[in-house]
């Protein structure tokens, strides 16, 4: 099982406070139950970071987290020049401005490992075809 993961599940996992903190917890514990592949695009970790540092306020937490990338064993998806030409097919100036050319990324980097699922709360994956890691319990 493959899982692409969001910029939301980054932010909800890191923060007690986020809606959906308790539902990532779920879903983490049983995605490792499965042993499911997780993949981490750079870009969903950067835009996790500016989240939590900009609107969070948190840049010692922003830091930990973006250092815990470089020191673990996780998944990390460079964003070369092929997926970033997939992710501007689904990018669009009529779609939500709450979709943008970071979830396009997630999509392509989904289409192109052949993802289970992607690990998000935002239906734009639903709409492009991919189920959410919640559909997977």
């Amino acid at each position: 099982m493959t899982v692409v993961v969001d910029a939301d599940m980054i932010i909800a996992q890191l923060d007690n406070e986020d809606t959906h903190h308790a539902n990532v917890l779920r879903i983490s514990d049983f995605l490792i139950k499965q042993k499911a592949q997780i993949l981490y695009p750079v870009t969903a970790i950067a835009e996790a970071n500016a989240h939590i540092q900009r609107v969070l306020g948190d840049s010692v937490r922003a830091h930990r987290m973006a250092t815990a990338f470089i020191d673990t064993d996780v998944q990390v998806i460079k964003v070369n020049h092929h997926i970033f030409q997939q992710a501007v097919k689904y990018f669009s100036p009529t779609m939500s401005k709450k979709n943008t050319l970071f979830d396009c990324i997630v999509v392509a980097i989904a289409e192109k490992h052949h993802a289970d699922a992607i690990f998000s709360f935002d239906k734009f994956y639903q709409k492009n075809g991919f189920k959410l890691a919640s559909e997977l319990l």
